[in-house]
């Protein structure tokens, strides 16, 4: 892929119509002002999204970023700066373009077949309810064998902001693909990004971003799901079983009774993992990592008791991409998760039976789940939000 196709009217509506109207600071116009008036300004922008494409260089005055701390979880202590992450707010304009480049280098990697087939991340027809039943169901196919799973959930360490410039435009070029016009668009994209911390009334100065890609930008996750395509060849040799949902990573092995060689295979592929992330500036954060056995209780007993020889820690339950796994995949944890978030939900929404009709308190109650963009992981987090 070496040159971008110029867009026409059509196709930018189509995109702006599909961007969320969120506003940064940095914008002239507030975004649902933007969206109202777009008619008199659709001449400009397509002006100024061709000649990026065609230019292969993204505009300067669209690089700066406005990074806003957000806490994951509002459960967590606000005065531990690990429990935020970190967020870029960028120029609505910014995201027009990048969402006309992401079109086209989506249709570019399907129809090369660039995609780890074990990414269901940020990509067409794939999701976290894909990445979740294939996974457990390979463990149940395991479990009706006779054998003895082991599910190792790996957790990255600020990941999308280690993600090194000078390594990403390799993988863009000699794994993907991209030369010429397109390759050059990136390398403007990513180089000399500027961003500042904005928290309430007090902003940081301007710094220029050395590495990393923007969160909370439209090209992001796509970038880091490139720079992450040699992992998978690691599992590969190491006919490890793995899957990935962005930054989350699961391996897993199958073991028949009392054969505990797939274990090392699984330690030999961790340590491979540790030192390629090594290499590519990410870090493995150990203590977040968990490990979950499934299986017969008495076989599921000798594995653990086998892990723990080597040092590995296991958990009888762990939350996967909002869903939280038990040993014995009853699921009963995640039950009473859900059971507890709708009862928590249902005595707000009594509290104000007297002010609405019942229509709109049924819209009240269900609309965050019944939205068919919504997936289990944002269901899951609207949820622990919530409550």
């Amino acid at each position: 892929m070496a040159c971008f196709n110029v867009i026409d009217s059509k196709t930018l509506v189509e995109t702006v119509t599909q961007l969320k109207p969120s506003t940064c600071c940095l914008d002239s116009l507030p975004t649902n002002l933007f969206k109202n008036v777009f008619d008199f300004l659709e001449i400009g922008i397509l002006q100024i999204v061709n000649n990026s494409l065609q230019s292969g260089n993204f505009p300067k005055a669209l690089k700066t970023a406005v990074i806003k701390p957000l806490l994951k979880k509002r459960s967590l202590d606000t005065s531990i700066i690990n429990n935020y992450r970190p967020i870029s707010n960028l120029p609505f304009i910014s995201k027009i373009i990048e969402k006309v480049v992401l079109q086209q280098l989506n249709h570019f990697l399907a129809s090369t077949g660039c995609y780890d087939t074990f990414q269901s991340g940020f990509r067409p027809l794939h999701s976290t309810e894909t990445a979740l039943i294939k996974v457990v169901n390979d463990i149940r196919l395991n479990a009706d064998s006779g054998k003895t799973s082991i599910l190792m959930l790996l957790d990255l360490s600020a990941a999308f902001d280690t993600v090194d410039h000078t390594i990403l435009l390799d993988r863009l070029e000699n794994w993907v693909g991209l030369s010429g016009t397109v390759l050059n668009w990136f390398r403007s994209y990513l180089q000399n990004r500027n961003y500042f911390f904005s928290i309430g009334d007090f902003v940081s100065e301007s710094t220029n971003g050395m590495c990393g890609v923007p969160q909370g930008s439209i090209l992001g996750p796509s970038l880091f799901n490139i720079y992450m395509l040699p992992l998978g060849q690691i599992m590969h040799n190491n006919n490890i079983d793995h899957h990935y949902y962005a930054v989350d990573t699961q391996i897993y092995v199958s073991l028949s009774p009392n054969d505990y060689r797939p274990i090392d295979l699984l330690c030999q592929c961790i340590e491979q993992v540790k030192d390629w992330m090594c290499r590519n500036f990410l870090q493995l954060n150990e203590d977040k990592t968990e490990i979950i056995v499934f299986g017969a209780k008495t076989e599921r007993f000798k594995v653990t008791q086998h892990l723990h020889s080597l040092s590995l820690k296991t958990s009888i339950k762990a939350r996967n991409l909002g869903v939280i796994m038990d040993s014995d995949l009853h699921f009963e944890s995640h039950i009473k998760s859900v059971t507890k978030s709708a009862y928590y939900h249902l005595k707000n929404v009594a509290r104000l039976r007297g002010l609405m009709s019942t229509e709109d308190l049924q819209k009240l109650q269900w609309s965050p789940y019944r939205s068919p963009k919504t997936n289990s992981k944002e269901a899951s987090a609207c949820s622990e939000c919530c409550c």
